[in-house]
């Protein structure tokens, strides 16, 4: 039972929720029925048919509304005094800024992804109120609580990054499923409809490819008085069968392989085909409810599709894409949650699966590789929004000595399924938090702003609307309020090399990157290098002093040192973790992990051997990741 203190702390608290998913609508009944008067809720998410078992504030009869909104009206008919204010948008909007952020007396996210929770933890910071952070997967869960001043912020420790394939791998000699999917995702997907600008590794074959350079460089490039059908054929051609056929010229990569199968558009797509897909000027005029499959009128996604079913699929999406969300091409990225990118990619992968005799996948299972997805459990987010509420109410009467990390165990560990900590002080070397700076070794002579804006400022360390300085010279800014002037600038400055720039940059000086949104300030100074290890460090480039743990398939198991992927095909896929590997708990004593969970779900490398913070990345359908702090027993408990 509550006291008379923390009951007025909790009838007079502002809060914010950033998130209506599976653990935020635990959260939200909970923190009504704890007593909580005003509740602010962000998602940009609409419900889906597969939110339905375990985000229970939903109905069949809300798929395809906003979270936000239906989930308050839910709530509102249980407790109807109370105020709730729902807002269907995200959270990296600019209506969300600082100032917003200052009216709320604590902050508690359930959020989905890395990146929003890097951007709210910048602003909780900037705006100095308290973030309580949470995630679940499977029957895994944590809650940590996040003070300025008091404790490590989020970002305090690098998380690991995700599992990585050899390039050669995906585009040359995939083996497994998965690798079909982050070639269909992050090289062919992003190469048709993604940055033309953005480097992609899809032509990169087991053979010489610069024999073939000018075919390839022209072959995605849409032809004068070519139509929707004979392009995707085209397409279809190039990548599962010239590509192949490519591939198999080079005999002593398959000396000890079997030898893969070129497949061609015109064994499975006749022109009945054409017709038959005439059902594309007839789909729905809202972009996210395009779909091949309803196009095609395939309803089961738990199907395994057959090669020309496959083949249907791909062209179908494909003109959808063109015909129905034109005006996004050049701009997407993969996103578990668009149907129609799920759709393509899925039938992509299975193409190249049944080309190098791997067996197919249903879209179900497809999209769970491609989204990270590990299935939630409902009564796991019930348990950590419980646990979120708690530590609200210790930050909301200022009781900081209480505060605590608390784990979520699938097994018991000293006969404890929840696992309390004492938050670590904030990490000194922490560039977010602590403002230190980071070290770049970058090639001055050879790389471009533009590469040091997307591969540096935006890809590792989120900044999305960054203004760069080198000294008292602007060389680069983002915002709605420039004149055509300064963006002809900007957009100049993007194409010369840093050493060319207006005020060089070269070795020895220090660039300063701000975003003015996050108010996060951060300064790197620059370190010439010549050469780079093309196959580990792919950017050519290397950030340090924020060391990112990673891990790599085989025995590419350094990390980069920058925190990056090791190649442009190497978002996360889930990682098994050894039975090996330890972790402090509470007692001081070192506890085998397999001690602690038997799930199979763990990122980690050498490093984290000694480090106790088990890291639950997403909400819902993601990972729970070790960070990789090599320094566990110097980090320092709040005192």
């Amino acid at each position: 039972m509550a006291s008379q203190n923390q009951l007025a702390s909790i009838k007079g608290a502002k809060v914010l929720m950033v998130g209506a998913g599976g653990i935020g609508c635990e959260l939200l009944k909970t923190l009504a029925l704890s007593g909580f008067q005003d509740i602010h809720i962000i998602d940009m998410d609409t419900i889906e048919v597969s939110n339905l078992n375990r985000q229970f504030l939903f109905r069949k009869s809300h798929v395809g509304q906003s979270k936000a909104k239906v989930a308050r009206d839910a709530v509102l008919r249980f407790r109807p005094h109370i105020s709730i204010t729902p807002y269907h948008a995200n959270v990296k909007d600019p209506d969300f800024n600082v100032d917003f952020f200052k009216q709320f007396n604590v902050i508690l996210n359930g959020l989905d992804n890395l990146d929003a929770r890097r951007h709210v933890n910048r602003l909780c910071l900037a705006a100095e109120v308290p973030l309580v952070e949470s995630g679940t997967t499977g029957f895994l869960g944590q809650v940590t609580v996040h003070v300025k001043g008091r404790t490590e912020c989020y970002e305090c420790q690098p998380k690991p990054a995700p599992k990585t394939y050899p390039v050669c791998t995906i585009t040359s000699t995939p083996s497994k499923f998965v690798h079909c999917i982050v070639w269909a995702k992050d090289l062919l997907f992003t190469k048709l409809f993604g940055d033309k600008n953005q480097e992609n590794d899809l032509n990169v074959r087991s053979t010489d490819a610069t024999s073939s350079s000018e075919h390839v460089e022209d072959v995605f490039e849409r032809r004068k008085d070519e139509d929707i059908e004979q392009y995707g054929r085209r397409i279809y051609d190039h990548v599962f069968g010239y590509n192949i056929e490519e591939a198999l010229s080079n005999e002593e990569t398959w000396k000890n392989r079997n030898r893969p199968k070129p497949i061609y558009s015109r064994d499975f797509l006749h022109d009945e085909i054409a017709q038959q897909n005439g059902n594309v000027d007839n789909a729905a005029s809202d972009p996210s409810s395009v779909s091949a499959m309803a196009s095609l009128g395939m309803k089961n996604p738990q199907d395994i599709w057959c090669l020309k079913e496959n083949s249907r699929i791909f062209m179908e999406a494909f003109k959808l894409f063109f015909m129905k969300r034109e005006k996004e091409i050049g701009n997407l990225t993969f996103d578990k949650d668009d149907q129609l990118a799920v759709e393509f990619v899925t039938a992509a992968a299975n193409i190249r699966a049944s080309s190098f005799g791997i067996p197919l996948h249903s879209l179900f299972e497809a999209k769970g590789i491609a989204g990270n997805i590990v299935h939630a459990v409902a009564t796991t987010n019930a348990i950590i929004a419980g646990l979120i509420v708690i530590e609200a109410i210790k930050v909301l009467q200022n009781d900081t000595n209480k505060y605590r990390m608390t784990y979520c165990l699938e097994h018991p560990t000293r006969k404890m399924l929840l696992m309390p900590v004492e938050p670590f002080e904030a990490n000194k070397s922490c560039y977010v938090c602590s403002e230190s700076p980071l070290t770049l070794e970058i090639n001055t002579h050879r790389a471009k702003l533009r590469d040091f804006v997307e591969k540096i400022v935006k890809a590792k360390l989120g900044m999305y609307f960054p203004l760069i300085m080198h000294g008292a010279a602007l060389l680069y800014e983002v915002g709605d309020d420039l004149d055509e002037a300064m963006v002809a600038n900007y957009a100049a400055n993007l194409e010369k090399v840093l050493s060319e720039l207006p005020s060089p940059v070269t070795s020895g000086t220090t660039v300063t990157v701000e975003d003015l949104k996050q108010e996060l300030t951060c300064n790197i100074n620059i370190k010439h290098r010549e050469e780079f290890d093309e196959e580990k460090e792919p950017d050519g480039m290397l950030l340090s002093g924020w060391t990112q743990a990673s891990s790599v398939e085989k025995d590419d198991n350094k990390s980069n040192g920058n925190g990056g992927s090791t190649s442009n095909a190497s978002q996360a896929v889930p990682v098994e973790a050894e039975d090996n590997v330890e972790m402090d708990v509470p007692s001081g004593k070192k506890r085998r992990l397999s001690e602690i969970s038997s799930q199979g779900l763990l990122s980690f490398t050498e490093e984290t051997k000694n480090h106790g913070k088990l890291e639950v990345v997403d909400d819902d359908d993601d990972l729970v990741m070790l960070d990789g702090d090599p320094g566990l027993n110097k980090r320092k408990r709040m005192q």
